[in-house]
């Protein structure tokens, strides 16, 4: 997935134009310095170390500060301009939009784009730019010169000096460039691979090959890459003018399919059966095998010939390995690969943490920037809303579980990026395990295909122990006390036995309305084991603004203090309650006093 955009905020006022870009800008998070600003996606404490770590990791960072903060934070990191991504400098009231680098990897529009959202102006400073209103080092999706290293700037000197004649179809190119038919410096845009090499002579490759491929299941990735490499030699195509790697929907999760377009820096897109049996007529090498075994007469021709297009040709007809077949279609027009069949669907399951963002893990955030459709519980939703303000959102009802996971799976069949939101750790009574115990339950073929992530979160019970010192410090163990799926013999068995092997207790779901007196028999079990000065923590509405932190003793514990929406923590017989001054401490301790001693 692609680096998701960082917006860098030091104010509250940077932080509302933030908000305000953010709703325009599907993907981007907000980094906000915790001392100046209240409401941001991730809380940082270092200004430089975040800019720094960001720019390492390619992210395209836009900084609401002043331009300076940004150049001397990056200033140790500058060696390649063509491994810079965007990093551009806004003034906190959109005045201004400066692109700092990158401009020639998309920072220069990203700062056009900005500018008619703040109607301010965008600062553009390259020359190619400015002079033919468009940089050959910033070219569309899918564009590529055949030799990366070659003289590019040649092109723009030699256009300059009227010295630049271009030939193949140039009527495609974002903005004309001044051409004299006798000039000796050649642009050659083309298809091909040449093998010679030209020092006047430089050669662009449109996205205009689409690469239909098919294999056995597990097939070598190898065995489809050579198989590639072999014949687009053969053909004489390049590489370079692939604009995808395309196959039938029963591919979609086939990794020698998915490597091979890793290698090739080109999505994978995939049709179902229908589609592609509407291309037969035009299959060169159609197949009632093939038929009886997808539905349609061909994989590889049919798949190429539907991402090029009606008008397209097959240039390469179907080639075959022991257990692979590709093909590839020439189209009349460059191909936007995003609007070719559709990718496999991506499901990320994700645990936000207890509540507030300094406890949600970046790789949550990143998903739910990236993610294309929201779903989840309500109250869940609504601790991330900013950061999913603009998607899609589907909610459904507490005790709406299997739905809320069908809905998911589902949206994600069609090609979708899908997060699934849980609080706390998705697979901690979250909504992981159900997930995979729907795709055991009904074996859907569009759902077993899909590219399915669980991403940790910070769980209540790790809060909770945070909050208070360290009571997790030796063996612990966790029990849920909803008898709604787990008969309650069972559960009053588990704590039995948890009581008898002296652990530490965490109870999640320990009373509701309906469950008045479950709480109190666990109460009761856990003290026939355990002293009544055993420590209990009480945490409720963790990392909210109600948050409320309780010591209380076993014995004396008052259940009408317990609701759903706290978390109980149960000490073990070595747990210790230490009051320094005003704070209240709780641990458990592991041994070490007795190894030093």
């Amino acid at each position: 997935m692609a680096q998701a955009l960082a917006f860098i905020v030091l104010s509250e006022k940077g932080s509302e134009l933030a908000r305000r870009l953010q709703a325009q800008i599907p993907g981007s998070i907000v980094y906000g310095l915790t001392t100046r600003v209240t409401h941001c996606d991730v809380p940082i404490m270092e200004v430089a170390e975040t800019i720094r770590r960001l720019f390492s990791s390619g992210t395209p960072i836009i900084g609401i500060c002043a331009a300076g903060i940004l150049i001397r934070a990056i200033a140790p990191l500058l060696h390649n301009k063509a491994d810079e991504p965007p990093v551009l400098a806004i003034a906190e009231d959109g005045s201004a939009i400066v692109p700092l680098l990158g401009g020639h990897q998309g920072g220069n529009r990203l700062a056009r784009r900005l500018a008619e959202i703040c109607e301010s102006t965008a600062a553009i400073t390259t020359a190619g730019e400015i002079t033919h209103g468009f940089s050959l080092d910033d070219l569309p999706e899918g564009w590529r010169f055949a030799d990366p290293e070659a003289t590019k700037t040649n092109v723009l000197a030699a256009a300059l000096r009227d010295d630049l004649r271009i030939e193949g179809p140039h009527h495609w190119l974002p903005a004309p460039l001044p051409q004299n038919p006798k000039g000796k410096h050649c642009l050659l845009i083309s298809e091909k691979h040449f093998t010679e090499k030209d020092t006047t002579t430089t050669i662009l490759h449109p996205p205009i090959l689409t690469l239909g491929v098919g294999c056995a299941r597990d097939t070598d990735p190898e065995e489809l890459r050579n198989l590639v490499r072999a014949t687009l030699s053969a053909f004489g195509f390049s590489e370079g003018a692939i604009a995808a790697v395309v196959s039938i929907n029963v591919k979609a999760d086939e990794g020698a399919v998915h490597r091979l377009a890793e290698t090739l820096k080109v999505p994978a897109r995939f049709f179902d059966a229908e589609t592609l049996e509407k291309e037969t007529p035009r299959l060169l090498n159609p197949s009632d095998v093939v038929f009886q075994e997808v539905g349609c007469h061909g994989v590889a021709e049919a798949a190429a010939l539907a991402a090029a297009g009606p008008d397209s040709q097959l240039v390469i007809p179907k080639q075959k390995s022991q257990h692979c077949t590709m093909a590839v279609a020439l189209a009349t027009r460059p191909l936007d690969p995003v609007s070719i069949g559709y990718p496999q669907g991506q499901l990320s399951i994700i645990g936000i943490g207890p509540g507030t963002a300094l406890w949600r893990t970046p790789e949550a955030t990143l998903a739910l920037a990236e993610a294309e459709e929201i779903v989840g519980y309500g109250l869940y939703l609504d601790l991330i809303r900013p950061l999913i303000s603009g998607k899609p959102q589907h909610e459904t009802a507490l005790g709406e579980e299997a739905l809320r996971v069908d809905k998911a799976l589902t949206l994600a069949a069609t090609g979708r990026r899908v997060a699934l939101v849980s609080s706390g750790d998705a697979g901690i009574y979250g909504l992981a395990t159900l997930v995979f115990e729907r795709l055991a339950q009904e074996n859907r073929p569009e759902w077993n295909r899909l590219c399915i992530h669980v991403l940790p979160g910070v769980s209540a019970m790790q809060a909770a122990a945070a909050r208070i010192g360290a009571p997790l410090g030796h063996d612990f163990c966790v029990i849920s006390l909803s008898d709604l799926l787990t008969p309650w013999d069972i559960i009053a068995h588990r704590l039995e036995a948890a009581a008898t092997a002296d652990f530490v207790v965490a109870l999640y779901n320990p009373r509701s309305q309906r469950r008045q007196g479950r709480f109190a028999a666990a109460q009761a079990i856990l003290l026939n084991a355990r002293t009544a000065a055993t420590p209990v923590i009480l945490a409720r509405n963790l990392g909210r603004s109600d948050e409320k932190i309780l010591v209380r003793s076993l014995g004396t514990l008052d259940p009408e203090e317990v609701d759903m929406l706290t978390l109980v923590l149960i000490g073990s017989s070595a747990t210790k309650h230490l009051q320094l001054g005003q704070h209240d401490f709780v641990y458990t301790p592991r041994g070490y006093s007795n190894k030093t001693s």
